[in-house]
């Protein structure tokens, strides 16, 4: 008897082991999907992960079914699953639900696409039947033409054999009806069959490396220095300002690997970068081309995930974050770009990941290296590449010879007490975009928060609308006509009265893209104006839409939030503006200043990437802050040193490791019992490592308290040794009767 040790999608630690019955014994190999029993009458969908002897010392169960002809998981895979589970604290089969595609968890869930085809019928296997046929239908002449068609395009006296045939084919190329070709099956002289074609778009044609654009100079030079960097470095950061090209320098890279018979993998932070970027991929690579990120049906990730682990895989991925957990078996180049991006953080649910580690980890399993891409780094690769243990290449300057854009900073608060801001805009703004517009130019205009208005509130007594789940007020979406929770997703209808004082003088506070939207096209009456956030690019195809609007100038002016600062490349954007700088530098987030100056330094780079010299008004009420300094003068040496200096001084990373510890209840109290008593034992192992426990800045989402401890592990310590720490403290909590329905979780390496 042999067993199997099999990975299931559930949040338990642990694999599970079961009986392969006889039936089976050739099938159950490694890397295969099996339906495994589960309780007393649950069944679900697992991976084998290992094949043994040895038998359990307690009753083991059947597996059902072997669902797979071969493996649909790497043994690399495999490998790097085990790793994100013991790393970011979460159960293997939590980092299972997240890999696989709904249609590959369900033994039922997916289903092949597929077209009807048409062939003759066994009857008609010699020509004398034929003609017979074609005399039996002399006086239906509508019949006649389709079969007719039908025996031209079938080919039957060629030397390859009869061709397939659709039934739409038939009906368009003989221009007849469902119901004429229903009469030819029902009259048994044709007959149908189902042909599974698939869902993706194969139509990348052929590859065309010829249209690869040459390197300039400057570019050349960083190409030959990542190669030279691979040759001792595992890990290449290419720190190029914006516009500098990196992308060209990338499809040059991903070519050699090619040459080289490597698959690579391209990984983007947001679903909107993948237009424009597998535009200029499908030039070159034509048809080695995959495409994979959430906004995809599950049935075409289904494919996708099955080409990727069939003998014919794509080459070449370029997907967000996920795409890093799909099988690969000769991956020899990962390109990670704006690798800075939070977006490439799993937040919510298990396993919170972070997709830039995965894929380092994941390259280091296979052999391949890793090219980091960004103008503003993160402060761990900033680290990393200055202390050499990635290498580093850097381009200093815009290609063709741009200047980086002027920005201009406005100080808000001034002109506000002067009464001179028109909204959310000065006088040098508007007359920016103005400018910009009548030279035939475009504007992108930077408000990173969505919704009409942040929060609504009575004139009269201050109150204000806030959800009833969670600790948060409500965002107005006016488009909607509803107040909306962003932590929750709850809606609610706009208050007519004040339920406090009875006032009807409810008001808008502050500006979200709606408002800010609203106010443009009051403005600029003239301008097509277009949003880009959330709300607006909740598909695929509204991304795609704004984003090639935008490019093709059918919009003049586009505000958005942060999806707008992730390496679009817009010709004809002269002037961009910040609206509002200080949300940012304001947020109560160690990172606040990293990502307000990431930030902008990315919004502002989308000016004047082609042509003349772009504008960046940056508003603020803080323009004596050294980091809106640093942005002006592009001082990224200047930024990261001050950067490092702190994080040393106050211990933050990439001087340390951070873990948060989170737990979560209905009752408030309960929460804070528990959050106290975990908290007494970690401080027991970990000392003065352990800050907390507090309320976080939202304390409470989807009716649950939320209590939060920070864990600061100085580099160098017993990472393994820590989490099994952690793990204790929280399961002793869960044992103790008043807490066991207590919800504890870890962040590692939070974003």
């Amino acid at each position: 008897m042999h067993y199997i040790d099999v990975l299931l999608p559930v949040p338990l630690d642990g694999l599970f082991t079961y009986s392969v019955p006889p039936a089976l014994e050739g099938k159950a190999e490694r890397g295969r999907r099996v339906l495994a029993p589960f309780g007393r009458n649950k069944t679900y969908v697992g991976i084998i992960v290992r094949r043994h002897g040895v038998k359990p010392g307690f009753a083991v169960k059947d597996i059902s079914l072997v669902l797979d002809d071969g493996p649909i998981a790497t043994d690399a895979q495999l490998r790097l699953w085990q790793w994100l589970a013991d790393y970011y604290m979460a159960a293997p089969g939590d980092v299972l639900s997240a890999a696989l595609p709904g249609g590959l968890k369900s033994p039922g869930a997916y289903k092949p696409k597929t077209e009807t085809c048409l062939a003759l019928a066994p009857a008609l296997g010699d020509e004398r039947a034929v003609h017979a046929a074609l005399g039996m239908l002399r006086r239906a002449d509508k019949q006649l033409k389709a079969f007719t068609c039908f025996l031209a395009m079938s080919r039957r006296d060629t030397a390859e054999g009869p061709a397939e045939v659709t039934r739409d084919e038939l009906m368009n190329t003989a221009h007849c009806t469902a119901a004429t070709v229903k009469s030819l099956v029902d009259r048994k002289m044709l007959v149908t069959y189902e042909r599974e074609v698939g869902r993706l778009n194969n139509g990348g044609g052929e590859p065309r490396p010829e249209r690869t654009k040459p390197l300039d100079g400057v570019q050349q030079e960083a190409y030959g220095k990542i190669a030279e960097g691979f040759r001792t470095k595992n890990v290449v950061l290419l720190h190029g300002v914006t516009s500098s090209g990196k992308t060209e320098i990338y499809i040059h890279l991903i070519l050699r690997a090619l040459e080289r018979k490597q698959q690579v993998l391209y990984l983007l932070p947001e679903i909107a970068l993948t237009v424009q970027i597998r535009q200029r991929l499908q030039a070159v690579l034509g048809g080695r081309l995959g495409i994979y990120h959430s906004k995809y049906s599950d049935a075409e990730r289904v494919e996708i995930w099955k080409k990727q682990a069939s003998a014919s895989p794509y080459d070449v991925i370029l997907g967000a974050r996920s795409a890093v957990l799909l099988p690969f078996t000769r991956l020899g180049l990962v390109i990670i770009d704006e690798e800075h991006e939070t977006s490439f953080k799993q937040q919510d649910p298990a396993p919170r990941y972070h997709a830039r580690s995965a894929a380092i980890m994941l390259a280091s399993m296979t052999g391949a290296k890793v090219l980091l891409g960004s103008a503003t780094p993160c402060a761990e690769t900033w680290h990393n590449a200055r202390t050499g243990k990635y290498g580093y290449v850097r381009l200093d300057k815009r290609f063709g010879g741009m200047q980086m854009p002027a920005i201009t900073v406005v100080d808000t608060k001034d002109l506000a007490r002067r009464k001179m801001m028109a909204g959310p805009f000065s006088p040098l703004l508007l007359s920016a975009v103005r400018r910009a517009l009548d030279g035939g130019g475009q504007a992108i205009l930077f408000q990173n928060r969505r919704g009409f208005a942040p929060m609504i509130e009575c004139r009269e007594c201050g109150w204000v609308p806030r959800c009833e789940t969670c600790d948060v007020s409500l965002t107005y979406h006016k488009a909607l006509g509803q107040l909306t929770c962003h932590y929750c997703g709850r809606t609610y209808p706009v208050p007519q009265a004040c339920p406090c004082c009875g006032s009807r003088d409810l008001r808008g506070r502050g500006y979200g893209t709606e408002k800010v939207e609203d106010k443009v096209m009051e403005l600029f009456p003239d301008a097509r104006v277009a949003r880009m956030d959330l709300d607006t690019t909740r598909t695929r195809n509204a991304y795609e839409r704004l984003i090639s609007d935008f490019a093709a100038h059918r919009t003049d002016i586009l505000i958005g939030t942060q999806m707008i600062s992730k390496g679009l490349d817009f010709d004809r954007v002269s002037v961009v503006g910040i609206l509002n700088a200080d949300s940012m530098l304001n947020y109560p987030d160690f990172r606040a200043y990293e990502y307000a100056f990431t930030m902008m330094a990315q919004v502002a780079g989308r000016a004047g990437r082609k042509g003349r010299r772009g504008m960046v008004v940056l508003q603020t009420k803080s323009p004596e802050l050294p980091v809106i300094g640093q942005v002006v003068r592009n001082d990224l040496d200047g930024f990261y040193t001050d950067l490092m200096d702190e994080r040393r001084l106050f211990r933050y990373p990439p001087f340390c490791h951070l873990i948060y510890a989170y737990l979560r209840h209905k009752d408030d109290a309960v929460a804070e019992g528990a959050a106290q008593a975990m908290g007494a034992l970690l401080r027991q192992w970990f000392g003065d490592r352990v800050l907390g426990p507090d309320k976080p800045p939202v304390a409470k989402v989807k009716a649950m308290n939320i209590r939060k401890m920070v864990v600061k592990l100085e580099n160098g310590i017993d990472l393994a040794k820590a989490r099994l720490y952690l793990d204790k403290g929280k399961n002793t909590v869960l044992q103790d009767k008043r807490y066991k329905t207590v919800q504890i979780y870890f962040d590692v390496d939070p974003a």
